[in-house]
């Protein structure tokens, strides 16, 4: 006798209870709206009608003018007058009411994830506020799902980096240093008219080795981890002057507060990629790199007296705003033509690391060198 009655029961439990979990995808089931957008704005339009209409079936009746049967020739112009008055009425009521949605149309054209912040401030009227924060709330969760996701893609490039760079150092860097060795041992040995040629292939062996170096330092930076960002910014600026050949003034504030290790290397990157920017870009002379400190906000410029005028961005300008994303800065990038392009990455104060960082410097004078 209880089985039909534990049967029904069953059935309840699998299509679970419409104010709890969804019992098949184990989500927390969603509120119920008390107006959905589509309805509320149906009845918007209608009240808005309805009102028109209403107040000139009023005029109507308790004004003097009279409609005949049949419409008598000086009758036209009257209704005409007030049909013109009811439409018009009607249609800025409608236009006022509509008005924020031409205002998140255009920002639908133009919103781009790799810029964050872009919001409809315009809070709209009525059951359009409901529309215009919902598509602010979308924009919120996407632009932290486009965080995330860059996050972990960057910390596995950054990780397949740190591989790479110790493969070639402990490696390739290690064979090259015993061939070199070798090749001294051997020219110390060899007869007068063999030593000038091992002489040559000794140079071309070093050469490769102290490339072998250069590449691991630019894939992870060493002197990052080991002295701290104030002096990789200060050697990333010496080797940059020494491969381009383009004069490069430094300005680096040595009383930079503690920085994590996340938002250090996003600086060292950025400022990595633009010099590579201009090196390859920009047909400059000179060239400025400056960290600065104001207020509790860190400021990245580089600029450089080029050519400018770029007017789309790469996949390096891209690649530069993903990582400001990650530390919640905002870079912007001015470039006219002619006038030189000029970086500039501004990070939000930070909240401390746990323990300050031992690269910080004391001096109470700040760098300025080229």
């Amino acid at each position: 006798m209880n089985e039909p009655t534990d049967r029904r029961t069953d059935r309840r439990d699998d299509r679970g209870d419409d104010r709890g979990d969804d019992r098949r995808t184990g989500r927390p089931a969603a509120a119920p709206r008390s107006r959905r957008p589509a309805r509320a704005l149906f009845w918007r339009l209608f009240a808005i009608n309805g009102l028109v209409f209403t107040a000139g079936t009023l005029v109507l009746a308790l004004s003097p003018a009279t409609v005949s049967s049949p419409v008598l020739l000086t009758e036209v112009p009257v209704l005409t007058v007030g049909l013109a008055l009811i439409i018009t009425a009607n249609a800025l009521l409608i236009r006022r009411s509509l008005a924020p949605l031409d205002a998140l149309t255009t920002l639908m054209r133009r919103v781009d994830l790799l810029r964050a912040g872009d919001r409809l401030t315009d809070s709209g009227n009525g059951d359009l506020a409901q529309v215009i924060g919902t598509f602010n709330e979308m924009l919120e969760r996407l632009e932290a799902e486009r965080s995330a996701s860059s996050a972990h893609a960057l910390a596995a490039q950054e990780g397949e980096r740190r591989r790479i760079a110790r493969e070639l150092h402990d490696e390739i860097g290690q064979s090259l240093t015993v061939a070199l060795l070798e090749l001294k041992r051997v020219a110390d040995r060899a007869p007068e008219d063999l030593r000038e040629e091992l002489r040559s292939a000794q140079e071309t062996v070093r050469a490769s080795l102290d490339e072998v170096r250069q590449v691991a330092r630019r894939l992870r930076p060493g002197v990052l981890d080991d002295l701290g960002l104030h002096s990789a910014l200060s050697a990333l600026g010496s080797d940059f002057s020494q491969a381009s050949g383009i004069r490069i003034t430094r300005d680096i504030d040595p009383r930079l507060p503690a920085l994590s290790e996340e938002v250090e290397l996003v600086l060292y990157r950025i400022a990595q990629e633009g010099l590579t920017n201009v090196a390859r870009h920009s047909r400059a002379r000179r060239a400025e790199l400056s960290l600065t400190e104001e207020d509790g906000r860190l400021t990245l410029r580089i600029a450089d007296d080029g050519c400018g005028g770029a007017r789309t961005e790469g996949a390096g300008i891209r690649g530069m705003r993903e990582r400001a994303l990650l530390i919640g800065a905002r870079l912007t990038v001015d470039s006219p033509p002619g006038g030189g392009t000029d970086v500039r990455l501004v990070v939000p104060p930070q909240v401390p690391p746990v323990s300050p960082s031992p690269h910080t410097s004391s001096s109470p004078h700040a760098v300025k060198e080229s």
